[in-house]
């Protein structure tokens, strides 16, 4: 991991992962590539990392899936929001804004 780049925190890939997927359907490495976009760079999800939380969003009824073909010709699992997704990325949104304007509190506190 570069020097640019941070490791997740514990909850925030199920919020990138529905702002990634926002705009339309992608397929996991689109998803990965997405991230890293809308992050500048400083999240760069792992495989590892990101077919789990596909698997466990889809469950959740967050993300929809349908097999087709990649940009490169090759057979590949998209994945596209739900209406659910859309709420919990509105309620993750309103958390982790409520989380950011207090830990700049906290870092501006002597």
């Amino acid at each position: 991991m570069g020097k640019n780049q941070t490791n997740l925190l514990q909850g925030t890939l199920d919020l990138l992962i529905l702002r990634a997927v926002g705009d339309g359907e992608l397929h996991g490495l689109g998803i990965s590539r997405r991230i890293e976009q809308i992050t500048r760079g400083t999240f760069q999800v792992k495989p590892g990392s990101l077919f789990p939380a596909l698997h466990r969003m889809e469950e959740a009824g967050w993300l929809t899936s349908f097999w087709g073909e990649s940009e490169n010709n090759r057979r590949a699992k998209f994945y596209r929001r739900t209406k659910a997704g859309e709420r919990q990325a509105g309620v993750e949104t309103e958390q982790w804004a409520t989380i950011t304007q207090a830990m700049a509190h906290a870092l501006k506190a002597t």
